[in-house]
């Protein structure tokens, strides 16, 4: 498998799952403004919505989504427990909580990445995910994980999107059970090995 990226966006959540699982794979680096790979490929051909996460399987074909790509991940490895098993009400579970994660809390990042946002669409935006964290918060105050003892791809998308808030300056201060949420997955080796060859940490 390879997994076409860029340094710290959400394709990192799939960079660290593949981590986790010990999986082999490549990786490829996109460069976002000229839509083309470290390898010298065109990445629209790759992946026409011009975005990452891309994974090219090993028949050459390619899936994408993030989501999508973390669950394709996870029941490449079943035994690594990343994802419970699919038709199962804990796996409707899981896909609740990604879809919140997606549609929620990253895109309620977006406009604080955008130049062209205005100072009100950018206070709309803090606001908005100051309720969305609060949901968070209070879903683990009794448990270290999203699903409760187990850490799941939920997790890593969650904690890379949680990673953005320094950058744009959402401050996590009114949510401990997050930061210390951040800081227990932030520690776990496949994160760091995933941060650090994205040249994210040394």
């Amino acid at each position: 498998m390879k997994l076409f990226y860029a340094p710290g966006a959400c394709s990192l959540a799939s960079h660290i799952a593949l981590h986790e699982t010990g999986l082999p794979f490549a990786i490829d680096k996109l460069n976002v403004p000229t839509k083309t790979t470290s390898g010298g490929d065109d990445y629209m051909q790759i992946n026409p919505k011009g975005y990452v996460p891309a994974l090219m399987l090993e028949d050459g074909s390619v899936l994408t989504e993030g989501a999508v790509i973390l669950q394709y991940v996870a029941d490449q490895k079943p035994d690594a427990g990343l994802a419970p098993k699919a038709g199962t009400m804990e796996r409707y579970r899981l896909q609740e909580w990604l879809n919140f994660i997606g549609t929620e809390v990253h895109k309620s990042y977006s406009p604080l990445f955008n130049k062209a946002a205005t100072d009100e669409m950018k206070s709309a935006a803090r606001n908005l995910l100051a309720k969305r964290l609060g949901y968070v918060e209070a879903q683990l105050a009794n448990k270290p994980y999203l699903m409760g003892d187990s850490y799941t791809v939920a997790d890593i998308y969650l904690f890379v999107v949680l990673g953005w808030s320094a950058h744009v300056g959402v401050d996590l201060d009114p949510f401990p059970q997050i930061k210390s949420y951040v800081a227990r997955i932030g520690a776990r080796p496949a994160v760091q090995a995933a941060m650090k060859a994205e040249g994210l940490i040394k």
